[in-house]
């Protein structure tokens, strides 16, 4: 079995592939797209790709791929804690504080925003497609003198000197990986979870009054627990939007299904993204 991941090695999505399916063989890929292709494409048998963070929200290039490119079925989710770190090529360990240039991936960036302003006012931020990928382009280039806001394994993984521990804003800091393929995997039995979550795609009909509120109507009296609703473009014009709905429990033959053909009766158009375990890692 193979399993993709947005790479190179040491990437806080290689940290769930390790934790969770450490006898699979671990493929890396550049992008979060490409990890998509790859398991759509028959590549691998499965790709780990960050769907949510805490502090930063959704990571919408895969919620966009997963609705609008590709229908891959989401068949288990990886909650991890995530802490970020500033590191520096050991030879410049002893002037980390004169640095010329950080590199990380966006969402990190943001993350720090708080410790980058008050340590490192004015000195640029480049985003790259990883935070590992931010430690290798480091490593690579110690004439630089620049920095790169990566995790600890990522340190170790490419000889860096780890200088500033937990630079993240918020004390808690997690991020949500989704488990994609379109193959029977056995995610229950392979993490040991039992909580499942489900979530679906809900597109509104048009110019109809107090349409939101009738589906949502249609799992409050179901007492169905809602974890998350959130609205995203539709791609066909301005304010046109679809909401993406996680129910916390697993899709049953009753209570879910009825929900659906009353959203459906509305007018709605409701598809399954998937119905899944989901695993939740705690900080040490």
């Amino acid at each position: 079995m193979k399993v993709g991941y947005l790479g190179p090695k040491a990437t806080f999505s290689e940290l769930p592939v390790k934790m969770v399916f450490s006898e699979f063989a671990a493929v890396p890929y550049r992008t979060i797209a490409e990890c998509i292709d790859a398991a759509a494409d028959q590549e691998v048998d499965l790709v780990v790709v960050p769907l949510e963070n805490a502090l930063e929200g959704t990571v919408n290039i895969t919620l966009d791929y997963l609705t609008h490119v590709v229908q891959l079925p989401i068949v288990g989710e990886i909650t991890i804690p995530v802490k970020q770190h500033l590191m520096v090529h050991p030879a410049n360990a002893e002037k980390w504080q004169e640095v010329s240039k950080i590199y990380s991936h966006s969402h990190a960036i943001a993350q720090c925003y708080q410790f980058l302003h008050k340590h490192f006012k004015g000195v640029p931020l480049e985003s790259v497609s990883s935070t590992a990928q931010a430690a290798l382009m480091v490593m690579n280039t110690p004439e630089i003198n620049a920095a790169a806001i990566a995790n600890e394994y990522a340190a170790k993984e490419y000889g860096l000197a780890l200088v500033a521990r937990n630079i993240h804003d918020f004390d808690y800091n997690h991020t949500r990986f989704v488990i994609l393929s379109d193959k029977e995997i056995d995610f229950e039995t392979i993490s040991g979870s039992s909580h499942y979550k489900t979530t679906l795609m809900v597109t509104l009909p048009s110019d109809q009054a107090g349409a939101l509120h009738q589906v949502l109507s249609a799992f409050a009296w179901r007492k169905l627990n809602l974890s998350k609703i959130e609205s995203r473009p539709m791609k066909t014009g301005i304010g046109n939007y679809f909401f993406i709905i996680d129910v916390q429990m697993k899709l049953d033959e009753v209570l879910i299904p009825g929900a659906i053909a009353e959203m459906e009766a509305l007018g709605c158009s409701v598809r399954i993204l998937g119905s899944y375990p989901a695993l939740m890692v705690e900080s040490d």
